[in-house]
């Protein structure tokens, strides 16, 4: 649950949460309100929502494409269905193939979360077996999408990022793109070629919201699979990327193709975790050893080093003693794989 201010505004910890944990506190609530009546608004709002999210994709621009959705039992597929009917309504020349989609507290699958490397095998194997262009995977609340190529391969997050922010510059030049600070090349490189301004900020949805308001922002993603939109009152959403992802594809050709671009200029490591027992001090003896030799230390969210042809961030979870490590490089994958190795050897010591 996210609590935000009126335009989904994020509330921030100290004027915000802060007056909330009091008031709950305190018991400082007013009198019950007398006489109201409750109102069932799902019909209307559920309506207005498939309006909404519709109106991202240019439904003429459509190919015929067969798309894989797994909802995971969560709650994805109604609305999905609404969404679905919807376009095919306007005459879009879709097709999808359907795999847990029922929602079901029990989650006879298992907890939906296509991020886990376990909960990937299913997904891709029904992709393939669909023969389906791409896959989408939801997690429970649907906030988040997933992305398989017709390949079942899983597209890592931050790839996708720039696959957006492709569509929305292509669209509309010389936007404002935020992005999270974990992995940036790709993303810096597809928005400064095609004219727009990359802006990087905090991981978390307060920091992208926010941000996004302050710039102007026509979009923001994180490598979580958070995606958030202006005309989305600037909150993620976890349709309005697969449309924008069947919109490309019908323009450009399998998402196979455009990710191994992608990744064949900036490969990346994808976010790899570390559960260690002193986690600040594994990270000081990593600075110890790289911050001499960075062209530059970034410490906006953790730590990032660009050390030229390749660059590292390292952030420490808030919750748990893990430390999450993203290694990105210029055209050169053997330099994250040694990255990877020279870091680990270090975290690990």
């Amino acid at each position: 649950m996210k609590m935000v201010r009126a335009g989904s505004a994020p509330l921030d910890a100290a004027s915000g949460l802060a007056k909330i944990k009091a008031l709950a506190e305190e018991n400082a609530f007013g009198p019950a309100r007398q006489g109201a009546t409750a109102v069932n608004v799902a019909h209307d709002a559920r309506e207005a929502y498939v309006n909404r999210v519709t109106s991202f994709v240019d439904v003429t621009a459509l190919k015929p494409l067969k798309i894989l959705v797994n909802a995971g039992h969560g709650t994805a597929g109604p609305t999905f269905d609404a969404i679905a009917d919807r376009l095919v309504a306007a005459g879009a020349p879709l097709m999808f193939e359907k795999v847990f989609h029922a929602p079901d507290g029990t989650f006879p699958q298992g907890i939906p979360n296509p991020l886990l490397l376990e909960n990937r095998p299913a997904t891709a194997q029904a992709v393939r077996e669909a023969g389906a262009d791409f896959g989408v995977a939801w997690d429970g609340d649907f906030d988040r999408c997933f992305f398989f190529d017709h390949t079942g391969t899983f597209v890592d997050g931050e790839y996708v990022i720039g696959l957006l922010a492709e569509v929305f510059l292509a669209k509309s030049p010389g936007e404002t793109i935020i992005h999270d600070p974990r992995i940036i090349w790709n993303t810096q490189d597809i928005v400064g070629r095609a004219g727009g301004q990359a802006v990087q900020t905090r991981t978390g949805h307060a920091f992208i919201k926010q941000a996004m308001r302050d710039e102007n922002a026509i979009y923001g993603g994180e490598m979580s699979a958070h995606h958030y939109f202006r005309d989305f009152v600037y909150c993620d959403s976890g349709m309005i990327p697969w449309l924008l992802i069947a919109e490309l594809v019908s323009r450009n050709g399998p998402l196979a193709d455009l990710v191994a671009k992608q990744k064949a200029a900036f490969p990346s490591s994808g976010e790899i975790n570390f559960t260690l027992q002193d986690p600040g001090s594994a990270i000081a003896r990593v600075r110890a050893e790289f911050a001499p030799k960075a062209l530059s230390v970034d410490e906006m969210d953790g730590l990032g080093f660009d050390l030229g042809d390749w660059r590292f961030s390292l952030r420490s979870s808030n919750t748990e003693p893990v430390v999450r490590l993203n290694v990105e490089a210029r055209g050169r994958a053997d330099l994250v794989t040694a990255g990877v190795e020279r870091i680990q050897a270090i975290l690990t010591a």
